[in-house]
């Protein structure tokens, strides 16, 4: 599984926006989250298709393009004219999920679903094979800078459990509040796409994108540490077994003279030993 930081533009300088997604991805950005709000869905306005087709000449990035638009089906050729390469759609936003995800399918792009916080998972029970991703969001849709709700987590360890469960390859993204100081946290929880904004346009662009990759990085090799130290413990159960198997069979023989063949651990040697009463 890839994990991956998208950065969201909506918290970019728009007047330096070229050079700002520049930053990001080579700072290590993988994908450039771009936020659409039609004013409608959600209530803010942002940017548009001419924006992400003249952004489209300056990185080669993925678009990781977020419909927060009423019917989305009714622009999804415009979109994939301007350049995008994945499509999130927002179950709560269109009559016709399933025929809007043909939709983008149909164009040769990836596609995605996205969820509000309290939209429930069963949204997804007749279509979630047919993504790429979900997007879970972890703020209320329409501004940057939000908190993220905590909630949150059980939502995105049950969808990763679900995904497990059926055997499907598919990114679980989160968007909301996510920063240097918690991304550890929600990838335990299962996301392996981490949309920020503020916390990488913000500042030092380069410098906040690779705090966010660090600590990306630090719970894979807390992960690694845990497997280790899970091995450990279970050569030391396998020694300490088959030395109290080797005096409860003594303690038999001992008891019922009979002929035995032992076998026991002596450091990495397998020693067989018969012994007659």
């Amino acid at each position: 599984m890839d994990y991956i930081l998208s950065p969201s533009i909506l918290s970019a300088d728009f007047a330096n926006l070229g050079a700002d997604v520049k930053e990001a991805v080579k700072a290590g950005a993988k994908w450039v989250h771009i936020d659409v709000m039609d004013g409608m869905f959600v209530p803010n306005i942002s940017l548009g298709l001419p924006v992400i087709k003249s952004l489209r000449k300056e990185t080669e990035a993925l678009f990781d393009v977020h419909l927060m638009i009423e019917e989305p089906g009714r622009y999804i050729d415009d979109f994939a004219e301007a350049g995008a390469d994945l499509i999130t759609l927002h179950a709560e936003a269109t009559k016709h999920l399933h025929r809007a995800i043909q939709q983008v399918k149909a164009k040769g792009l990836k596609v995605g679903v996205a969820l509000n916080p309290a939209t429930p998972l069963s949204a997804l029970d007749y279509v979630l094979e047919e993504l790429d991703m979900v997007l879970i969001m972890t703020v209320n849709p329409g501004y940057g800078g939000q908190s993220y709700i905590a909630k949150m987590d059980d939502k995105i360890k049950e969808l990763r459990a679900i995904i497990n469960e059926k055997g499907l390859d598919i990114d679980i993204e989160v968007d909301g509040g996510i920063s240097a100081k918690n991304v550890a946290h929600v990838k335990e929880c299962g996301a392996n796409v981490f949309v920020a904004g503020s916390a990488v346009f913000n500042g030092d662009i380069a410098s906040s994108a690779k705090d966010i990759l660090e600590a990306m990085d630090n719970i894979k090799k807390q992960i690694d540490y845990k497997k280790i130290l899970s091995i450990i413990l279970v050569m030391v159960f396998m020694i300490t077994f088959n030395n109290n198997v080797y005096a409860a069979e003594l303690d038999n023989m001992q008891h019922n003279d009979q002929a035995y063949v032992l076998n026991s651990f002596s450091g990495n040697n397998l020693e067989s030993i018969s012994v007659r009463f």
